[in-house]
């Protein structure tokens, strides 16, 4: 089955066909240059906001992808402003900031370092 992805690679994005194939089946590569898009580079107050999901007066921070948690940037307690970093997310060997959507108080932190997380487990809470 084929699929149309957009892949990045160091701040270039390109638009990438790949299929799937079974497990022995014989592979050949192929690699054709396409039409190759340059996005400009965010500052740090165009960060991409964090789905949030609101319960009882707190802000709870979920995991965007699956991956490790690679550092803890805060601790419970630590007052913090929107868009700070909280802590950084290793996926597909790329440092990822996970940012607080909103100010606040760092209520619980629901991982620690070395951890696997998957999409949606929630990470960190706010008040």
């Amino acid at each position: 089955m084929k699929k149309f992805l957009k892949v990045t690679v160091n701040g270039n994005t390109y638009d990438v066909e790949v299929e799937e194939v079974k497990e022995g089946e014989k592979v050949e590569a192929q690699v054709q240059a396409t039409k190759e898009v340059t996005p400009p580079t965010p500052t740090k107050e165009e960060k991409v906001e964090q789905p949030v999901a609101k319960k009882e007066g707190s802000i709870k921070v979920p995991a965007p992808m699956p991956g490790n948690i690679w550092k803890i940037k805060t601790s419970v307690g630590a007052k913090v402003e929107k868009h700070e970093v909280l802590l950084i997310l290793e996926a597909m060997k790329m440092e990822n900031e996970i940012v607080a959507p909103e100010a606040g108080t760092v209520t619980n932190i629901l991982v620690k370092e070395g951890d696997a997380v998957e999409p949606g487990k929630i990470m960190v809470e706010l008040a």
